[in-house]
């Protein structure tokens, strides 16, 4: 990844996204590129096209609020893409990067995991990495396994493709996800070692992640269908654990009294005095 112009390359990939028949233009289908070009974006900005070109090109790399606030108008940037819009235009100062640590979960936090034996609930470091879980998460998901790093379970490992009912929408907010968590820091070497490599090996998550779409998953629902109670939709929400920033503490629950509470608890049951090893697949295990 080159972290040389990333104002430049997320307006790119804004651009090519946008729709031209949203502003009434011509059809797409007769153009050479997709989405709008730099003129009409700068048209519809109200901002000369040479000064928008600077922008795509890195040659100015910090346009005023007024112009951030237009381009976010143009490309309908939600609160969250707009925010990550303002932290390219002006990023914060760098200072000297510390030898990065392995993110651990606290011992305390993982006690209270276990405890919730009829509650998914795992904690996540800022890469997506699976720092700690409790027993029902790992009977539901293979990417809910300490150990495993959810992107890489997610593009490559084609059982994911049957557990999630919605294995395209997981997939591209989890990298939106990333892109959030990551923010302009695109040159840790943690994150480069990892979107290289599922650059590498999966086209869906290259080309996921050249869309630079960003996005926290807060709040939300999932369907799984799970080989021993059939399906399940769970909602789930997320928290930030205080004193370790970028670790995420997600919990999934079910509507009272619906089928997949019933599901749930079957397989709080089944799985209740199950091996841990048995509730581990091989491919989320560390290493894996």
């Amino acid at each position: 990844m080159d972290g040389s112009n990333q104002l430049g390359e997320f307006l790119r990939a804004r651009r090519e996204l946008t729709r031209p028949a949203d502003f009434g233009l011509p059809d797409p289908g007769r153009r050479r590129v997709p989405g709008l070009r730099r003129e009409e974006v700068a048209l519809l900005a109200g901002m000369s096209a040479d000064y928008y070109i600077r922008l795509e090109q890195g040659r100015d790399k910090h346009p005023s609020e007024q112009v951030i606030e237009a381009l976010a108008r143009v490309f309908t940037l939600d609160d969250e893409g707009v925010a990550h819009l303002r932290a390219l235009a002006r990023p914060a100062t760098r200072r000297r990067r510390r030898p990065s640590q392995p993110e651990r979960i606290s011992p305390r936090l993982e006690r209270l995991l276990d405890v919730w034996t009829d509650t998914p609930a795992l904690v996540v470091g800022r890469y997506l990495d699976v720092l700690g879980n409790n027993r029902l998460a790992a009977a539901l998901n293979r990417c809910s396994v300490k150990g495993a790093n959810q992107l890489r379970v997610i593009f490559l490992d084609p059982e994911t493709r049957q557990i999630y009912a919605d294995w395209e929408r997981v997939a591209a907010e989890t990298v939106a996800t990333l892109r959030t968590t990551a923010g302009t820091d695109i040159d840790d070497p943690r994150l480069t070692e990892l979107v290289g490599e599922l650059s590498l090996k999966s086209e869906e998550f290259r080309r996921l992640w050249a869309r630079h779409d960003v996005g926290a998953k807060t709040a939300g629902t999932k369907r799984y269908v799970h080989p021993m109670v059939g399906e399940l939709t769970l909602a789930y929400e997320t928290f930030s654990v205080n004193g370790h920033p970028g670790q995420f503490l997600i919990v999934y629950h079910a509507e009272p009294g619906s089928p997949s509470e019933q599901a749930l608890r079957l397989l709080s049951s089944a799985t209740a005095t199950a091996p841990s090893a048995e509730l581990t697949s091989p491919a989320a295990r560390p290493g894996a």
